[in-house]
């Protein structure tokens, strides 16, 4: 059975929130929890993009059983590994073991703010690479000194460590992203259900390791307000990841998707209250392999009818 999570989407929910969100989450029956770690939103109509990382001890201490992962930060540019490592090592002290990191090349749209500029695709999985062998070196305990291509870390030492670290997921979108998944990740992450991304995930070394993706929904009883909203607030969504991560800004996506029509969020967006059309997207991921599947609902306003369905008609749906 594929396991089913809730998104905590920092792009569209103030952090208090966000924190009660995760929380009603726990209640509901959901598996597990993902946040994602923005400085922007995608679109301006979305509003929001509170700090991830104190979120997350918010969340741990508010929870009881639910896991939280990130969903995903980049440790490239706006963070030095270094600092994600003690950050994730934090969290899952905090979490009492909950904690699983994901970690992802980056979006331009978040890593501009530092003014260190944007590096090609290629240069970024490099940055990556190196960046999750500091992290894992950290983990291990002791002091670590680095000298690489990207990076520098003079004596560092994590001083509270946890008994187990957090596994590290690596999100991948071709077949050079899956290959470095599967050689260092614990788990994929990914937010298409394409077979072509497991598939080269297992023969680079992943095999047997979770596999998460991530789905957005639009719950509405009123069919035609759930489009209108998915459409105002998620349209960024059909760019693909080619230009998702090039754009600097809110205003750039807006212009970017300024054709973009209802009816084309739709062909990748459930939309209303139609339990079946959520379990069958749901099931494309799990014909893929993917074995976690975490629900983004649209609307931060929203959360609360959405979680209530879930509840009552969604969840039993998508486990029977």
């Amino acid at each position: 059975m594929v396991h089913i999570g809730y998104t905590m989407m920092t792009e569209q929910a103030g952090p208090q929130e966000l924190v009660e969100h995760v929380v009603r989450a726990e209640e509901v029956g959901f598996d597990f929890s993902v946040t994602s770690d923005h400085y922007f939103p995608w679109l301006d109509t979305q509003g929001h993009a509170p700090y991830a990382w104190s979120l997350l001890g918010a969340a741990a201490q508010a929870t009881s059983r639910i896991p939280l992962m990130t969903f995903v930060t980049c440790p490239t540019v706006r963070y030095h590994p270094a600092v994600v490592a003690q950050k994730a090592a934090t969290m899952q002290l905090l979490s009492g073991g909950r904690f699983r990191l994901g970690l992802g090349s980056g979006e331009n749209l978040n890593e501009h703010v530092v003014g260190a500029g944007w590096p090609a695709a290629h240069v970024r999985l490099e940055m990556l690479e190196e960046a999750i062998g500091i992290i894992r070196a950290l983990f291990e305990g002791g002091e670590v000194s680095h000298h690489g291509t990207h990076y520098d870390v003079e004596n560092a030492r994590l001083w509270d460590l946890p008994d187990t670290p957090p596994p590290i997921g690596v999100a991948a979108s071709g077949d050079r992203s899956c290959a470095l998944a599967g050689r260092l990740g614990d788990l994929l992450v990914a937010i298409e259900p394409k077979s072509e991304l497991v598939e080269a995930f297992d023969r680079h070394g992943g095999a047997g390791k979770p596999r998460v993706g991530q789905l957005p929904v639009c719950y509405d009883t009123d069919r035609e307000a759930a489009l209108a909203r998915a459409h105002e607030q998620f349209r960024w969504s059909v760019g693909g990841w080619a230009v998702n991560a090039e754009l600097p800004g809110p205003a750039g996506f807006a212009a970017a998707t300024q054709h973009v029509r209802p009816e084309d969020v739709a062909e990748t967006i459930p939309c209303g209250d139609d339990v079946d059309a959520v379990v069958k997207a749901v099931g494309q991921f799990a014909e893929a392999g993917f074995t976690e599947v975490a629900l983004v609902q649209v609307g931060g306003d929203r959360q609360g009818p959405f979680l209530d369905w879930a509840h009552k008609e969604l969840l039993p749906a998508l486990r029977s």
